[in-house]
């Protein structure tokens, strides 16, 4: 919770930066592997261009194409 109105009141929206699925081609069935992919170079910082200054933090939320289960993982450095 504390995380999400930092976010808010620091006007910190560094969000996915990799383009999500759109970003990604919509990889079925990998969307949750990329997606742990990304935050993990984010936080070990060799995230290329899209490297968030001083990452600490990730957040992953994957959900089924029939929204019969859902996954969400956080990561830190």
């Amino acid at each position: 919770m504390n995380m999400i109105k930092e976010l808010h009141a620091t006007n910190n929206l560094k969000i996915n930066p990799r383009g999500g699925l759109i970003g990604a081609g919509h990889p079925l069935g990998a969307t949750g592997i990329a997606q742990t992919i990304e935050i993990t170079q984010q936080l070990q910082s060799c995230a290329n261009k899209r490297q968030i200054e001083n990452a600490k933090i990730g957040l992953i939320h994957n959900m089924s194409a029939a929204a019969t289960s859902s996954t969400v993982l956080v990561l830190e450095r």
